[in-house]
């Protein structure tokens, strides 16, 4: 076995080990309400991360270009109220005309 497939295999048991943990020493019982507060906050947290770094994050420097203006129209659209298909469409038309212009 090579040292990539003992990696791999380490990784996935510690991933089922990480998430059994949460059921197992549950058992069923609600979370406390302290707990439960920061869990509903990890998944906005993560994906604003997530789009941060795909925006500006190159290989080793911070790159600002045509993503951050699709970013920008996208916060100004979704500060508009409009729906999501159309925040998306709002982004991509403003990335690609600065795209096109640069």
């Amino acid at each position: 076995m090579t040292e990539t497939w003992v990696v791999i295999g380490l990784v996935g048991a510690a991933t089922v080990t990480l998430k059994s943990v949460g059921p197992v020493l549950l058992g069923g019982r609600p979370l406390p309400t302290h707990i439960a507060g920061v869990v509903s906050l990890l998944a906005p947290a993560l994906l604003a991360a997530l789009v941060v770094t795909q925006v500006v994050g190159g290989d080793e420097e911070i790159v600002l270009d045509a993503r951050l203006v699709g970013l920008a129209a996208a916060i100004v659209a979704l500060l508009l109220r409009a729906p999501l298909l159309l925040v998306v469409i709002v982004a991509a038309v403003a990335t690609a005309a600065v795209r096109l212009l640069v």
